[in-house]
């Protein structure tokens, strides 16, 4: 009996050609990604870029001038500054969306911090009652603004200036002759404001959170593009964007904790900020506002309930201004005649346009409040540090912002030549 031969196994051309295209999209996956990002700045959406190089380059500026910038110890202190009116700035992200202002968010934390002090202090309510009755307040505060705007047409920018010097005379009749209302230094509302950090392990846990959560994005993303036979981003290209993303943020608590630690404040901040931008990039609420404030009329014939999402931005805006108020009042601890006024309104207004939010509505993220506070608090610590005077402080971050503008305006031109606005 003899046995059968073996048959050679003969080569399958489409399978070799099928694994030569993966290999080539595996090696172009960073080419890719590189003229992707390229073509993006030629086009005008420019992003959080600009920011971030003048990020850098004020640190190695102040750094040159003084190291105790770049101490450990120092950034903590920034970071700590950082909540208080980045609170606020979230607020103004979202009547920036819809190429609105308020010009009253300063005078809302002012009179949060006082509605604080009165109630807790004076009147012995339970903290967490006053900090309730103070953000029912904002809430209302920016219902009235919607209703002044939606039924009566009043530019948001009157109705918010008069809310300005209202809310200040309220601020003011609250604390009576005093002026000032000091807060107890032991209870745990100053202590959030003031000395609580996480955890080391915590901490490093926290920054490990955007890197997972933009995998699995991604991850989706792909799935998604895949059923309907579309292109995707190479995944060797996502896990790169991801382990870069993570050591940066993991560098930085390392060196956070060689001084006190990443605030539980400023931890509560990042927070909030990815919730609302969550919010704004992946919800209905959220592209609603993205339509309104690229073209209104368009977005009300195409069923968007216009007045319904003015309405929450403003009451949004209020209600994170005063939330901005009183982190500000624990920072402080105290209730003064101050708060609230001097550069608080430039500041947070500053930080949105200066993270990228843009002044014509319709462009922007949460996170660009988070990076623009990052650069005022930057610039304000490091001519600190330099013993410069405030005016100077005014005039650089004055600057900064008109040169924010600038650049949003010269953007917006090119993504119209482009077709993109």
């Amino acid at each position: 009996m003899t046995t059968p031969a073996k048959k050679t196994p003969v080569p399958n051309p489409r399978a070799a050609l099928d694994r030569s295209d993966e290999r080539l999209r595996h090696n172009e996956g960073l080419t890719a990604v590189l003229h992707t990002f390229i073509d993006r700045i030629k086009s005008g959406d420019l992003g959080m870029i600009p920011v971030v190089l003048g990020l850098i380059l004020i640190s190695a500026a102040f750094s040159l001038l003084n190291p105790v910038y770049l101490a450990p110890n120092n950034l903590v202190n920034m970071l700590f500054d950082c909540a208080t009116v980045g609170f606020i700035s979230l607020g103004i992200v979202c009547v920036l969306m819809l190429g609105e202002i308020d010009l009253s968010v300063g005078s809302m934390s002012g009179l949060a911090s006082a509605i604080i002090g009165v109630l807790w202090v004076n009147h012995g309510w339970p903290v967490a009652g006053a900090i309730v009755a103070a953000l029912i307040t904002g809430a209302l505060v920016g219902l009235v603004y919607a209703q002044l705007y939606t039924r009566l047409g009043m530019p948001s920018f009157v109705a918010t200036l008069a809310g300005l010097l209202a809310l200040l005379g309220m601020q003011l009749y609250i604390l009576g002759p005093s002026g000032s209302i000091n807060l107890p230094y032991i209870s745990p509302l100053v202590r959030f404001g003031q000395v609580m950090v996480m955890p080391d392990a915590l901490a490093y846990l926290a920054a490990l959170i955007p890197g997972v959560v933009m995998i699995a994005q991604g991850l989706k993303t792909r799935a998604r593009r895949e059923q309907v036979n579309l292109s995707s981003e190479p995944m060797s290209a996502l896990l790169i964007r991801a382990i870069v993303l993570t050591a940066i943020f993991e560098f930085a608590v390392f060196y956070l904790n060689l001084g006190r630690g990443v605030p539980w404040i400023f931890g509560l901040f990042v927070v909030f900020a990815a919730l609302l931008n969550y919010a704004l990039k992946r919800t209905k609420w959220g592209r609603s506002m993205f339509a309104i404030g690229g073209n209104r009329e368009a977005a009300r014939r195409s069923g968007i309930n216009v007045r319904a999402i003015y309405i929450s931005a403003f009451m949004l805006c209020t209600t994170f201004a005063t939330a901005g108020g009183i982190l500000a009042a624990a920072r402080l601890a105290s209730a003064s005649q101050q708060a609230g006024t001097g550069d608080v309104n430039l500041n947070a207004i500053a930080a949105a346009v200066i993270g990228g939010t843009s002044l014509f509505g319709g462009r922007g993220s949460a996170w660009s409040a988070l990076l623009g506070i990052i650069v005022i608090q930057s610039i304000s610590n490091g001519l600190t540090l330099l013993n410069l005077p405030s005016s100077l402080r005014y005039m650089i971050t004055g600057g900064v912002l008109a040169i924010a503008v600038i650049v949003d305006s010269l953007a917006r031109r090119t993504r119209v030549s482009h077709g993109r606005a």
